[in-house]
């Protein structure tokens, strides 16, 4: 009995429906995409053409993946950010527009220096930021730190296939602590930029959050303490011995933090011109702030 890839695609429509996918249609076509290697038009050129048993199957497999809570992103294996390809596993986390937010204002701020710069990005995860600055800043050098190795190898292979890998130095660290030969030893080099999308979840909230995120995405990379400012409290105690002279440093945080943050800057009496941002759905986004001048 033959089975079209248009009957095939409603089947997987209504799994996911089934299983409360949120988006099951657009999720079902990105999945059969992906298998077929094609283009969106391939749906309505080929919808009611037969398909065999061994693309239903694998389908079907892929279906089940994502009814069962997996996102979609790590089943195919990759998520666009700021325009750019990322692979994307579960060792990293799925990059997110609102992080776009971030690279935008380096950018921004990058115009105003005029000149080649260096930047940190701490806590790189898939290497989203590190990356997106390489290739819109060329001049810049751009170091990158995790202290997950695995998240590492996935970011030098996203510097590899968005050809910035010759300018990014990839550091294994727990935040400013680097390790080496089974040393600890401080990051000595001084940044123009220091950006960070640190683990800001409270402990607490992260059992509450959607199935896709607490089931899926690592834990490490999202728990950010009691309170979610466990991170912070160390990038703003440290930060300011890696910053050059007016030297920016600039976070992600979530979208009730910006207050709690701010405070943490206002008494370490390093930082001066603290700003709040929002990102496009006008929520609190990111806090920076520059070095104080002495």
């Amino acid at each position: 009995m033959f089975i079209t890839f248009g009957e095939v695609l409603q089947i997987g429509i209504n799994r996911l429906k089934e299983a409360r996918i949120s988006d099951a249609k657009r999720d079902a076509e990105e999945l059969m995409l992906y298998l077929m290697h094609e283009e969106r038009k391939f749906l309505f050129l080929h919808y009611r053409d037969d398909t065999d048993e061994d693309h239903a199957d694998a389908f079907f497999e892929m279906v089940d993946r994502r009814a069962a809570g997996e996102p979609l992103q790590y089943i195919v294996g990759s998520q666009e950010f700021m325009g750019l390809p990322f692979e994307v596993n579960e060792s990293v986390l799925i990059p997110r527009q609102d992080t776009e937010s971030l690279v935008e204002l380096a950018l921004e701020k990058a115009k105003e220096k005029k000149r080649s710069l260096s930047v940190l990005d701490m806590c790189c995860g898939s290497g989203a930021i590190a990356v997106s600055v390489a290739h819109f800043l060329p001049k810049a050098k751009v170091t990158a730190c995790d202290i997950s190795a695995d998240a590492l190898e996935v970011a030098k292979r996203n510097a590899e296939k968005n050809g910035v890998a010759g300018r990014i130095e990839f550091l294994q660290s727990d935040l400013f602590s680097v390790q080496k030969k089974k040393k600890t030893v401080p990051i000595k080099e001084t940044f123009d930029m220091i950006l960070s999308n640190p683990p800001y979840i409270p402990t607490a909230v992260i059992g509450t959050l959607q199935r896709e995120i607490c089931e899926h995405e690592p834990l490490g990379a999202l728990d950010g303490g009691e309170d979610g400012l466990d991170f912070y409290r160390r990038i703003v105690k440290d930060a300011r011995a890696n910053l050059k002279k007016d030297g920016l440093l600039m976070m992600e945080i979530g979208s009730d933090q910006a207050e709690a943050v701010t405070a943490l800057l206002e008494a370490e009496d390093a930082y001066e011109e603290i700003e709040v941002h929002r990102d496009l759905a006008g929520l609190d986004r990111i806090v920076a702030c520059r070095k104080r001048r002495l």
